[in-house]
């Protein structure tokens, strides 16, 4: 989107053209003439194939789910049984189906009273949503697809956690008129950095998958972290043009934050990281949505932990702080977000 002669700021030239950023909420107005909410989605026994041991323990050093997705911490912590690609039979699928239904009502109804929201995405949101057994996923998918009102879904997961047939059966829902994204974890495409951060995977094949999931019609949206140890500003620029190359139709852009009971937090405590800056990091977005075509549907450009857990930055536990900071900087240089 571009619009002309929209320059209510003196900073701006009078002929200077304001680029309306495509932010989610716009993409969604355009292609289903009403607000679409992402309902968050966080399910018993899903995890991470560096957590569970098949490539690693422990997670990301940043990993704390619980600071970002609130609903994992009412799930049942006596339950232990973990999901993989080898579980022969899901005795907690009963359990996964109530809570996936139980989080959805509750946020919709949420959503519809409060601001009249209409329409829904089913968004599988902590873990990696596509490491399970195929059964498990479908009768997963195809239950959020049954609930009132729902459009899509969008699924986060790592590029390692995906099976030919996955991609096949999401396909068939971009076939019945259901919109599918899939958001992989990228976070760096520097394997010296995602050995560092115990990420336990490189980005070899991500562009052959990227391009295998969008050829499906499939819609990918790629998440990038800047701030990750030793990683300097040209090192994430090049993060950002890499996926750019691969075929992306959404990012998602986050500063790393520290929170407690991670690695990150003991290093932080060592002095052995030192957290990214706002000011660092606004300059950053600048010069990411410089390069960004506008068509990139932009899904993210802040984060943060609203609680006591977060350690640093400071300026993360506001993200009301890093909005009005950043849409200042982008208005400077013609972007209305």
């Amino acid at each position: 989107m571009t619009i002309q002669n929209q320059n209510t700021d003196k900073n701006l030239d009078s002929t200077q053209k304001v680029r309306t950023l495509l932010t989610i909420g716009r993409y969604f107005k355009e292609r289903f003439g009403t607000r679409v909410r992402k309902i968050p989605i966080s399910l018993q026994g899903f995890t991470c194939p560096n957590i569970d041991g098949s490539k690693a323990r422990g997670g990301c050093i940043y990993c704390c789910n619980e600071s970002f997705s609130p609903s994992l911490k009412k799930l049942d912590s006596t339950i232990k049984i973990k999901m993989n690609f080898t579980l022969k039979k899901n005795p907690i699928l009963d359990t996964q189906l109530t809570q996936l239904e139980q989080q959805f009502y509750w946020h919709s109804n949420f959503h519809k009273e409060k601001f009249n929201v209409q329409k829904y995405m089913i968004y599988f949101q902590s873990y990696s949503n596509t490491y399970a057994p195929f059964d498990t996923l479908k009768t997963l998918y195809d239950k959020a697809l049954s609930l009132p009102n729902v459009i899509g879904l969008s699924i986060g997961t790592r590029t390692d956690c995906i099976e030919p047939k996955l991609l096949d059966l999401l396909s068939s829902y971009v076939d019945e008129g259901f919109e599918i994204w899939i958001e992989y974890g990228v976070q760096s495409v520097f394997d010296q950095t995602l050995k560092l951060i115990n990420r336990a995977e490189n980005m070899q094949n991500a562009p052959a998958l990227f391009k295998a999931t969008r050829e499906k019609g499939i819609k990918v949206c790629a998440h990038l972290i800047y701030g990750l140890p030793n990683e300097s500003q040209e090192m994430m620029l090049h993060s950002l043009q890499s996926v750019l190359s691969w075929g992306v139709d959404g990012l998602k852009l986050h500063p790393l934050y520290v929170v407690e009971n991670t690695h990150l937090a003991k290093m932080y405590k060592k002095g052995e990281y030192k957290p990214i800056s706002l000011q660092d990091y606004g300059n950053l977005i600048v010069e990411s949505l410089k390069i960004i075509p506008p068509e990139i549907v932009i899904q993210r450009i802040s984060s943060g932990a609203h609680e006591p857990s977060l350690l640093a930055p400071k300026w993360c536990f506001d993200k009301n702080i890093q909005m009005r900071y950043l849409r200042d900087l982008l208005w400077e240089i013609g972007i209305w977000y």
